[in-house]
């Protein structure tokens, strides 16, 4: 009984400690300095080891400019634990404080001597120099150790501290000296590094990254700087040269083509299809593997639908298909192939009835839950496209139900409020989208932001929604490939409805309509009257962009384009076109990108 009555004591200490821990740092954080200072003092008392607890009394003094306590504390602490060597450092920053630094230094020196003698201290010298702000001793003594010791690696630490120097160039070296000594800290190099590079391959902190990259590669070859060099053109969106550093880093090795299979699939997701078929041709060039054979040439033929223009390259499309269901035959090794193959004869063909007899067939092949799903939301997405709405949205339902919290899931979500917003259910789609807007998925979640904004900025005041439901509609004629219906019916939302916040959206859609169908003189019309019906309207940035591409791709006006261009720099700084925007003007008018 006297032993459980003991534990019971000790878990009760326990608590109560635990909680005057946890309510003293929360006065610290709050700046009740006081209040902080008379918990730590009971805790410092209790547990001298816990230097968390002599160090925040140590501040509390200090930040109340108790500096005779705090000198008391320090002389005790030293005495009672002599061995603690950065004391030493804390003595001489509490006389810094009072502005005593002639007094200081030599506290400071004695610290790094220490350092001389004993080169494992230079962890913890270093840390207290940094924890007191004393970036350039703390650098000395991290440098000093690992010169003593080379075994000792504290390039992380140094790297910070150039950091919050602002000394990039020095930042950089410190975090590739910790790849070249282990290349297993590549990762960690790549999340701290990445802080400081953007998406502008012109950027400073960019341009002298790669510098620091390519003089190391120089002089001694190495995987990391190619995987470092490859990453930093991935952030830069210049996915080219980053192909050139995969296919050096396959070279090398002969091991493992998977990095070039994700590459060419970020390029061909960034439509950047000349990269992204060169990566996947490359591939094909160099394997055996049967399913990685078969995985290339799916990406090969969405590369050739997406770039595709004529009746003959689509016919050449059909063949491919028809060469590889030869070569592969019809089973569940193909499934993705057919569902590729549905999507091509339903959206381009025009040929839904045989594509939804395929996926309808194939529905039995799927070998998990994740390719019934996607069979299953390509069998919705032909529904919509012939406008069989209840039973596309029974299929993107069952998707959700059997596959919840999944990315197909919430993509099936999507095309439930699409499916709605195009069937004029304006209310239904907002209650779906309002859950996609927190969606794992980013682009998802932007997509259902978008959708739901249209849609909340168009039904206010407007209790019928007939300018919405015409948009909408137009917007579902785009989606059957019925360019010429979408832009007629959005002819008539500007007519009927001129003057609602609808006519930009309205204009901006017939656009780039106009475009698909080669009308570029329609869609310049169009972008001019975006930007003139309101200077600081969300697409505006959007029509100078677009107007941009086509005075530089359809009209080789060189320089309309960079007056665009520079209209995005000069007027839209938080513009996503930005830096391409940049880059563009900079191409335009013969600036040497490298």
């Amino acid at each position: 009984m006297l032993r459980k009555f003991i534990v019971i004591l000790f878990f009760i200490s326990a608590v109560s400690f635990s909680q005057n821990s946890q309510l003293a740092d929360n006065y610290f954080r709050k700046g009740e300095y006081e209040k902080a200072t008379t918990l730590y003092k009971q805790l410092y008392k209790k547990n001298k080891v816990r230097r968390d607890y002599f160090k925040k009394l140590l501040s509390c003094y200090q930040l109340t400019e108790n500096f005779e306590s705090a000198s008391t504390l320090l002389n005790n602490h030293q005495k009672e634990f002599p061995k603690q060597v950065n004391i030493i450092i804390e003595i001489g920053y509490n006389l810094q404080l009072q502005h005593q630094q002639e007094k200081a230094i030599p506290f400071y020196e004695k610290a790094l001597q220490i350092v001389e003698s004993n080169s494992h201290s230079g962890y913890l010298i270093g840390r207290t120099f940094q924890e007191n702000h004393l970036l350039d001793y703390a650098l000395k003594a991290y440098k000093k150790a690992m010169e003593l010791n080379p075994d000792l690696n504290y390039d992380a630490y140094i790297a910070f501290i150039y950091g919050e120097k602002a000394d990039i160039e020095n930042m950089f070296d410190a975090y590739l000296n910790m790849v070249e000594k282990n290349e297993n800290f590549y990762p960690t190099v790549q999340r701290y590094a990445g802080m400081f590079i953007t998406d502008d391959s012109e950027n400073a902190n960019n341009i002298l990254f790669r510098k620091l990259i390519l003089k190391r590669l120089q002089k001694n070859p190495n995987n990391s700087w190619n995987k470092l060099l490859s990453w930093l053109y991935m952030q830069q969106k210049d996915y080219n040269n980053a192909l050139i550093q995969e296919i050096a880093l396959y070279k090398r090795d002969l091991e493992d083509l998977s990095r070039i299979a994700d590459l060419g699939d970020v390029a061909f997701n960034n439509k950047d299809y000349e990269t992204s078929k060169a990566g996947f041709t490359y591939i094909l060039e160099n394997t055996q593997d049967s399913n990685l054979i078969l995985n290339t040439h799916l990406y090969l033929l969405e590369i050739a639908i997406a770039t595709a223009s004529s009746k003959k390259e689509y016919e050449n499309v059909e063949q491919q298909f028809l060469q590889l269901f030869t070569t592969y035959g019809n089973g569940s090794a193909t499934l993705n192939l057919k569902v590729l193959y549905a999507n091509f004869l339903a959206f381009k063909k025009n040929k839904p009835d045989q594509a939804i007899t395929i996926l309808k067939e194939i529905l039995t092949d799927a070998g998990s839950q994740f390719q019934y799903g996607t069979v299953k939301l390509k069998l919705g997405d032909i529904l919509v496209y012939t406008n069989k709405f209840n039973r596309a949205l029974i299929n993107y339902s069952q998707v959700q139900t059997h596959l919840k919290n999944s990315t197909l899931a919430q993509t099936a979500r999507f095309k439930v409020a699409q499916t709605s917003y195009f069937k004029g259910d304006f209310k239904w789609a907002l209650t779906q989208l309002k859950v996609l807007k927190k969606s794992t998925s980013q682009l998802i979640a932007n997509d259902a932001l978008d959708l739901s904004l249209l849609i909340s900025d168009n039904i206010v005041g407007d209790t019928i929604h007939d300018a919405l439901k015409t948009y909408a509609n137009a917007e579902l004629l785009a989606f059957q490939n019925k360019n010429k219906q979408a832009i007629d019916t959005l002819s008539i939302v500007l007519e009927k409805f001129k003057g609602r916040s609808i006519e930009d959206e309205a204009l901006f859609k017939q656009a780039e309509l106009f475009t698909i169908i080669k009308k570029y003189k329609s869609a310049e019309n169009n972008y001019l009257r975006v930007i003139e019906l309101q200077k600081d309207g969300i697409l505006v940035d959007d029509a100078y962009f677009n107007l941009a591409n086509l005075y530089e791709n359809k009209f080789n006006n060189i320089e309309k384009a960079k007056e665009m261009y520079q209209k995005i720099i000069f007027e839209f700084p938080s513009s996503i076109y930005l830096v391409d925007a940049r880059k563009r003007f900079r191409k335009l008018r013969g600036d040497k990108i490298k």
